[in-house]
């Protein structure tokens, strides 16, 4: 009885050191994403700047913005962003940091418990953003385009012609504007005349204008721009004075705007850019590789059901948010 007591106590000493010597967790932990007011160890903006740039073999040209360090998800790491560019060309890379500055691990993190691009599915807005195929689809694509790009045009006669004739209940896809300006003059324009036409004529209107916009593409230049939007505008039935007004509008101006921006934060750096169920794919892609995709990720969300549109796409402020144009019908909706 004595030894089982004397035992007992030494296993409880044993037990309480090793507690006192455990890392004890901060009771205030700083929240993710907060900002850092002094740089990690000895790693200052210029010192990661001159390292990321012979890393990277960026010439003096490359203009790099240095965030400055947060809490990141990993704990005991801090978050540094680093955006590289010249001209409209851009990239960005994100480095975890010791606290001491000392380690920089290039990358993502990602949570095994959870689809590992449900940071970009949070991120992703389609509300307002013309629309096709069923609403719950297991396959959800966000489409970031640009009307006078040629690699958009061929991504969308992919979408029109052969997507949903192949996949008519599987997968839903999502329009959204993004612009290059500094390359395609008149991209913006015709940004503003889709959603102006989506004002009167709905989502299919859009997508008739959509057809109509890039099966002319090559013959639209800035001097019949105007004439070519009006025309295709009518083809898809809209009205000719409402959209007159309506492309003088700020706020769809603005939309637009908001477009590019919520792109941005994804990651998007050229068009087209598809985002399936969250997974980035820029460039132009073959039908066939984007039909495998498709099928690996619809066969996969039979069982995962962790990113269709009911689970992670957000509403977006930019259409929703614009106030009705008085010239229009009641009827129709914004």
């Amino acid at each position: 009885m004595k030894m089982t007591m004397r035992f007992s106590v030494l296993l409880f000493a044993a037990g309480a050191a090793l507690w006192a010597q455990a890392p004890k967790k901060s009771a205030n932990p700083a929240p993710v994403g907060a900002v850092m007011t002094t740089p990690p160890g000895y790693l200052t903006k210029a010192k990661l700047t001159e390292w990321v740039r012979h890393y990277r073999l960026y010439p003096q040209a490359v203009n790099l913005e240095v965030s400055n360090p947060v809490a990141s998800d990993v704990p005991g790491l801090l978050l540094v962003s680093v955006k590289a560019s010249m001209g409209a060309a851009s990239e960005a890379m994100d480095f975890y940091i010791t606290r001491d500055g000392a380690k920089l691990i290039e990358g993502k993190s990602f949570d095994s418990r959870e689809n590992p691009f449900k940071k970009t599915l949070d991120k992703l807005r389609t509300g307002g953003a013309p629309s096709l195929g069923t609403p719950g689809a297991p396959v959800v694509i966000v489409l970031f385009s640009d009307f006078q790009c040629s690699y958009c045009k061929k991504e969308a006669d992919i979408v029109r012609k052969e997507l949903l004739k192949v996949f008519p209940t599987q997968v839903r896809v999502y329009f959204k504007d993004f612009p290059l300006e500094s390359i395609h003059p008149w991209a913006r324009a015709a940004s503003v005349a889709g959603r102006c036409v989506q004002k009167q004529k709905e989502d299919a209107g859009f997508w008739a204008f959509h057809d109509a916009v890039f099966a002319d593409q090559e013959k639209i230049t800035n001097e019949n721009l105007k004439d070519k939007l009006k025309e295709h505008a009518k083809t898809a039935g809209a009205d000719a004075a409402a959209l007159e007004a309506c492309l003088a509008d700020r706020a769809v101006d603005a939309a637009v705007t908001q477009s590019v921006a919520e792109g941005r934060e994804v990651g998007v750096q050229s068009t087209p850019t598809m985002f399936i169920n969250g997974r980035s794919i820029p460039g132009s892609i073959p039908w066939q590789n984007l039909k495998q995709i498709i099928e690996l990720e619809a066969n996969y969300q039979v069982t995962a059901k962790n990113a269709d549109e009911r689970c992670c796409t957000l509403p977006s402020p930019s259409l929703l948010a614009m106030p009705p144009n008085p010239i229009l019908s009641p009827k129709t909706k914004p």
